[in-house]
């Protein structure tokens, strides 16, 4: 396993970030990861000291047969460490996974089972793609032994009566919840390392969060008037069948929903407002678009006084130069999605708004991948103390 260099960094490239959980206080690690690209990749079954014991880490993929599940088979194919023994679908139970996923039948994988008849004893970690409204109860089932990444939205919100206003039913694992890591990655590194439970972030949150959270920090922009105009692939609203999905109703348009409500609100200005120390409040609207997979947030920031277009581009390099996946492109790059498809990565830029003191600020993500299930091993990967990037360097598929 590639070693984890831990050589200075200047302090001048160091960010601080103060969390929205008061509970914990952090400092964003600035250290250099190591490529594992670099290194031989040894066999998947190969042992691995992992705490006391030597063994590969077993993996259980709850609700396989959606998008998220999907992905996380993908990107686990290549995983030198990681092997997936237990996968769950309640509707899909006793099929293969290739005759729900025909495009991964070459790989090995146990048979779907419904979640009640899952055996957890062969188990060492859970990524859970489940339902929001499901996934609490589930993993409060759980022995307590397994490192857990929900990719839902049930433990993102801190606030349990919050969450109870956005998605409308009480939260079921308030305990859960107090112990519960917001997973982005870059941002809280070192608390999702000493984690058991990690709360993977939304899509939206995650390209709105990483260029956001550093600038507010640093007291480069106001936190009034953050305007967001966020588009997204349609396999961001899930893999159920609904009729506002249909090829035809999404075909040759721009459908705008959840506005002034959607349910990424809390979750993006709760990150906001830890970082700022004072409550902020978005204008956020969201667009499914007539592609697969893909997301761009187009954000328009109001700069503090003094504060250039300039300033806000070379803090954005800064806190991210020694971050694999969060790339500032060179000045005057627009970002695309299509830059970034089947990949891990979010790229970013700032341009100059026309209207004086105002900026633009993209940022582009695979919503499936950086904003789901790459997020998620990322997380899982520290969690279990390897390099993140193992198992994640997918270049990106174009055309």
């Amino acid at each position: 396993m590639a070693a984890i260099s831990t050589g200075p960094i200047p302090s001048s490239t160091c960010q601080r970030f103060k969390l929205p959980w008061p509970r914990r206080s952090h400092s964003l690690k600035c250290s250099v990861r190591a490529s594992l690209a670099s290194t031989p990749l040894r066999a998947k079954n190969q042992q691995l000291k992992i705490g006391d014991s030597e063994k590969t880490v077993r993996i259980g993929v709850l609700g396989a047969s959606g998008y998220t599940g999907a992905e996380i088979v993908r990107l686990l194919a290549n995983h030198p460490y990681f092997a997936i023994t237990v996968m769950t679908a309640d509707r899909k139970a006793g099929q293969p996974f290739g005759s729900v996923f025909p495009h991964l039948n070459t790989q090995e994988l146990p048979n779907m089972v419904a979640i009640k008849d899952a055996d957890f004893s062969d188990v060492d970690a859970v990524f859970c793609c489940l339902p929001h409204g499901t996934t609490q109860e589930i993993i409060k089932g759980l022995p307590e032994q397994l490192k857990v990444v929900d990719l839902s939205a049930d433990f993102r919100l801190k606030n349990i009566a919050e969450y109870e206003e956005w998605y409308g039913q009480p939260h079921k694992a308030p305990k859960l919840q107090e112990e519960a890591v917001y997973g982005l990655t870059e941002i809280y590194r070192e608390e999702i390392e000493n984690a058991r439970l990690v709360a993977n972030p939304g899509c939206y949150p995650t390209s709105i969060q990483l260029p956001l959270m550093p600038l507010i920090e640093a007291g480069l922009i106001e936190l009034r008037n953050i305007i967001i105009d966020a588009k997204s692939g349609v396999s961001g609203a899930g893999r159920g069948a609904k009729e506002a999905n249909l090829y035809t109703e999404i075909a040759e348009g721009i459908h705008s929903y959840g506005i002034t409500k959607h349910r990424h609100v809390p979750e993006i200005e709760q990150g906001l407002s830890g970082v700022a120390n004072s409550k902020v409040t978005v204008s956020f609207t969201p667009h499914l678009m007539p592609m697969s997979r893909g997301m761009q947030s187009t954000i328009y920031v109001k700069m503090a006084t003094g504060v250039t277009t300039d300033d806000l581009y070379h803090h954005l390099i800064a806190t991210y130069e020694n971050d694999e996946f969060v790339k500032v492109l060179e000045k005057g790059a627009v970002p695309y999605t299509r830059h970034v498809r089947g990949s891990n990565y979010c790229l970013l830029n700032v341009f100059e708004d026309r209207i004086p003191g105002r900026a633009i600020i993209i940022s582009v993500i695979d919503n499936l991948v950086k904003g789901a299930s790459g997020q998620a091993l990322q997380n899982l990967n520290l969690m279990m103390g390897f390099p993140e990037n193992t198992g994640l360097n997918y270049q990106p598929l174009f055309p």
